[in-house]
């Protein structure tokens, strides 16, 4: 792990991600494109991600991903119950001082994208099929992983958290150049 550490020992960086071109030298496509997702893997199924995709109704928080203090639950729209909403403690932007993340639509993935306690294949089949992963084509879900805000806070995650690996940046090409030499799974 790169990165300087802070004042509770978490790193504030995490390590980079290979670019798209460090794959050329594979020389069968669909090797290559499962080598990228398993590349991009290392951001799917990174606490920042895995906690709010989890497989139950309860979000998980920290790098352990134990489950969210205070209990809540996911709710019929993913942003919590009618009495305790996810907005009611998670706000615009972290809140670094209770250590709170934050962001405008602060909410967990729906049901259907839970990735939690899955296979990198598993995982990959599920990002490729539009029933499982909010609708999305493959070039729409280029740009979800690639600008959505709320992905991106992976990587600006507040302090006390690690980020991430790599950037939203850098995990927007290896998703682009996945898709594009075939979007095949890895094994």
């Amino acid at each position: 792990m790169t990165g300087t550490p802070t004042l509770d020992g978490v790193s504030e960086q995490s390590d980079n991600l290979a670019t798209p071109e460090s794959f050329a030298s594979i020389a069968d496509t669909a090797a290559r494109s499962a080598a990228m997702f398993t590349e991009l893997g290392k951001v799917l199924t990174h606490p920042r991600c895995v906690n709010c995709h989890p497989a139950g109704d309860h979000p998980h928080q920290g790098e352990q991903g134990r489950l969210h203090q205070p209990p809540v639950e996911r709710g019929a729209d993913g942003h919590g119950l009618p009495t305790m909403r996810c907005s009611s403690c998670h706000q615009q932007a972290n809140f670094d001082p209770a250590r709170i993340p934050g962001h405008p639509e602060w909410h967990l993935a729906p049901r259907e994208m839970a990735w939690e306690g899955k296979t990198l294949g598993e995982i990959c089949a599920q990002i490729k099929d539009p029933a499982r992963n909010g609708g999305r084509s493959l070039e729409e879900l280029v740009h979800h992983i690639g600008t959505d805000t709320l992905v991106g806070w992976a990587w600006a995650p507040g302090f006390g958290r690690l980020p991430a690996p790599g950037t939203q940046k850098q995990a927007g090409a290896l998703v682009e150049a996945w898709v594009k030499a075939g979007a095949v799974c890895p094994n």
